[in-house]
């Protein structure tokens, strides 16, 4: 029995697209009116939402949703199935009983500041900031902004030590309560 393999380029990448160069694009991945920077990569079954803003050297793991209102910045880690939500109380009808539009809510936006790392299953709800060479544990839930330099974890999230270089093998051990 013969074994062959294929390769499959099942994107669905719109025209207003705008992506910077040498950006590396998996199977199964979703962008429309968004902004890819250079070098970044993006996983296998990624969705990127308009208006999103994705900055140079990042990486998005297999099976993020970036959603309209997210700004990414540079050197930025999103691991595998990170969420992300633009809306806080979202509702399918509007007072009416009528399927939402976009005229029924207003995106709030979430920003993730250059160097941050945000660990897999994470879910970060919007109109939050994760500070530049943040952490964020694996399966937390950030309901507020995270600090410059702080390494969060939990359900919600809690500062559990800061660090004091960009390099994570020297945080400071220093708790916060």
């Amino acid at each position: 029995m013969e074994i062959r393999q294929q390769t499959c380029f099942c994107q669905s990448i719109a025209d207003d697209v705008k992506l910077g160069e040498d950006v590396k694009i998996y199977n199964f991945v979703n962008l429309y009116g968004c902004e890819i920077g250079s070098r970044t990569k993006i996983g296998a079954f990624v969705e990127v939402q308009k208006g999103v803003r994705i900055g140079t050297d990042c990486k998005i793991s297999s099976h993020a949703f970036i959603c309209e209102g997210v700004i990414i910045e540079e050197r930025v880690f999103v691991g595998h199935h990170v969420v992300f939500i633009n809306d806080r109380y979202p509702k399918a009808v509007n007072s009416a009983g009528q399927l939402q539009t976009e005229k029924d809510w207003v995106v709030q936006q979430t920003v993730v500041k250059r160097g941050a790392s945000i660990g897999s299953g994470s879910v970060i709800l919007c109109s939050v900031t994760i500070g530049e060479n943040a952490m964020v544990g694996a399966g937390s839930v950030v309901t507020k902004d995270v600090p410059p330099n702080a390494i969060v974890a939990g359900n919600p999230a809690r500062i559990i030590r800061y660090c004091a270089e960009t390099d994570l093998r020297f945080c400071e051990q220093t708790l916060e309560r």
